[in-house]
């Protein structure tokens, strides 16, 4: 199973809106996704229409050991795209953690006991810290999205986690690699949107996406309506920026191995 953090530790630069629409847009093609919302504020969930009702298990329960992946699991209205639901529970985990052992690596166990076969890749929405949650998610994943606002605090932020990474790298997960950076929120009338990608590109080359996604009103408007923007209106810009943006995602991914659930 792929496994890919999608992290950013500063707030409001389409992380979950990133990780809501390419999670749909991939199972639209046929992969078995899952997305495993780690945001005590639960808004990928509330994005897929998963009501507070419906959330019996939430991605509090699986780091505290209280239940499974598989008992977590809710299933979207989007075919093949399943979801870990958050709950305000997951506010006070890092604190419950503390007296763990292996506190840190508590989402990689539970997603290596995940089902054989169950699902092709899984996308983790960190919050936007860079405190236990978002290590347990980089010490998990194989792979880092970094969805990056086109604004100029976004670059002093990339740095930081670009350090945390590294450091991630050298004493907890040497596979740990940087997918790609999404720009975001890019705004064609302003030239500060520019000039950050510009600089962007510059400094990291090919691991920024050649797509970027502009400012949308429809992609703003989609989790009000409990649905990805995908399904709430495809051919807005912010859509179809996204549906190129997977397709650049998975050129970059092994295809997945189809292996047959017992």
């Amino acid at each position: 199973m792929i496994r890919i953090a999608v992290a950013n530790q500063k707030g409001g630069v389409g992380k979950t809106t990133t990780a809501i629409n390419l999670a749909t847009a991939l199972a639209a093609t046929g992969w078995r996704v899952l997305l495993l919302d780690l945001d005590p504020q639960g808004n990928a969930s509330t994005g897929l229409g998963v009501s507070q009702a419906a959330r019996h298990h939430s991605s509090y329960d699986v780091l505290m050991g209280e239940a499974t992946l598989e008992e977590s699991v809710v299933a979207t209205r989007v075919p093949r795209l399943d979801v870990v639901p958050a709950t305000q529970d997951l506010s006070g985990a890092e604190v419950e953690m503390v007296e763990f052992e292996r506190r840190t690596h508590r989402l990689a166990d539970a997603l290596d006991k995940a089902p054989v076969g169950r699902w092709d890749i899984v996308l983790m929405d960190c919050p936007p810290s860079l405190g236990l949650l978002t290590v347990n998610a980089l010490i998990a994943a194989r792979q880092l999205l970094v969805p990056l606002q086109c604004e100029f605090f976004a670059l002093e932020g990339l740095s930081q986690l670009l350090q945390t990474v590294e450091r991630i790298r050298t004493r907890f997960n040497p596979d740990l690699s940087i997918l790609g950076v999404a720009l975001t929120m890019f705004d064609r009338r302003n030239s500060l949107s520019r000039q950050v990608a510009e600089d962007v590109r510059a400094c990291l080359g090919s691991a920024v996406f050649e797509t970027v996604v502009p400012r949308n009103v429809r992609l703003s408007e989609a989790p009000s309506h409990g649905l990805p923007a995908l399904i709430y209106d495809l051919r807005c810009s912010g859509s179809e920026a996204y549906v190129r943006l997977a397709k650049e995602l998975m050129d970059r991914l092994p295809a997945p191995v189809i292996v047959e659930a017992a």
